[in-house]
């Protein structure tokens, strides 16, 4: 782990104006985590020298680098564009540090990994976190379009999207294909039909995920190009929801097949109007793909879709 306090660097007295290794990586850490406590927690050192270091870097600058909000802090814009540079430094670092250790086993370590959709991405991480039980991995589940942006920032290591935009750099690895199907209990009187058309549920109270999603988006396009207009719509902050929200009789939901696991309870539908199959895929942004750590990942997350095949 690269810790902050033990070591002087001659630059930081022989030349005040120039930032020290450890201003750059206290205020990438920092940057990454979203939270001054858990970068210090991150590099081993207290948060004081973390904040110290930090302090040092916007001096030199003349410009303020975070902003503290109650949960997190937030990047300024002289911030955006130097994590830009400085988080491809630290990736740089860490892929010298593998090198010199000839790659050996990986006891440890840390990945951020997030996803627009449960699956494939949990039971991926079920198979990664039993290979490789000390890594610790911090997930969170988000939007489309909040995924794309976190990745643009590079605030992650690994995200598994459906149809991810192509980014300069990234790495794009596709794992699955799927499509859109109507999910509804399975007591539902719909629920034994073959196949049914936007048309046929327009005026069922329809639950879908919150703007920004890649679902809301495709099917909203789909409606207005067949002139469907839905009486009735909830919107959930993410596929979990949607799927509690149908499951307790709240209304029908449209979700990518393979996103959710299947339960008893429910019954899928294929929609006439979308037939089209999407791809889960897994991202890493410009560099990041070649950390032994992000590799095993990806290479789990293959292996696992290639067995379930």
């Amino acid at each position: 782990m690269h810790r902050l306090e033990p070591f002087i660097y001659p630059q930081e007295i022989s030349d005040p104006m120039k930032p020290s290794p450890y201003q750059i990586t206290a205020f990438t850490e920092v940057a990454r985590e979203g939270s001054f406590s858990r970068a210090a927690a991150s590099l081993g050192v207290t948060q004081s020298s973390v904040t110290q270091h930090v302090a040092k870097l916007e001096k030199m600058m003349g410009a303020q680098l975070f902003i503290r909000r109650r949960d997190r802090v937030e990047l300024t814009a002289s911030a955006r564009d130097l994590f830009d540079v400085s988080d491809r430094l630290r990736t740089l670092e860490q892929l010298v540090a593998e090198k010199i250790a000839s790659y050996g086993a990986l006891a440890s370590g840390q990945l951020t990994i997030i996803a627009n959709a449960p699956r494939p991405v949990m039971p991926v991480m079920a198979a990664f976190t039993r290979a490789y039980p000390q890594v610790q991995i911090s997930f969170s589940l988000c939007d489309w379009t909040t995924a794309m942006g976190r990745l643009r920032a590079r605030d992650v290591d690994i995200a598994i999207v459906t149809e991810p935009e192509r980014l300069e750099g990234a790495r794009i690895t596709e794992l699955d294909r799927t499509c859109y199907k109507l999910h509804l209990r399975s007591d539902h009187p719909m629920a034994e039909a073959d196949r049914l058309s936007l048309a046929e549920i327009a005026e069922e109270m329809l639950i879908l995920p919150e703007d920004g999603s890649l679902t809301q988006r495709v099917v909203q396009e789909r409606a207005a190009q067949v002139g469907v207009r839905f009486a009735r719509v909830i919107k959930t902050a993410t596929f979990p929801l949607v799927k509690e929200a149908v499951l307790h009789g709240i209304g029908l939901g449209i979700i990518l097949e393979n996103s959710l696991f299947p339960s008893s309870r429910l019954a899928t539908v294929p929609i006439v109007e979308m037939p089209e199959t999407y791809g889960h895929c897994v991202v890493t942004p410009p560099d990041k793909g070649e950390l032994r750590l992000v590799q095993s990942f990806v290479d789990t997350a293959l292996n696992f879709v290639g067995n379930m095949r």
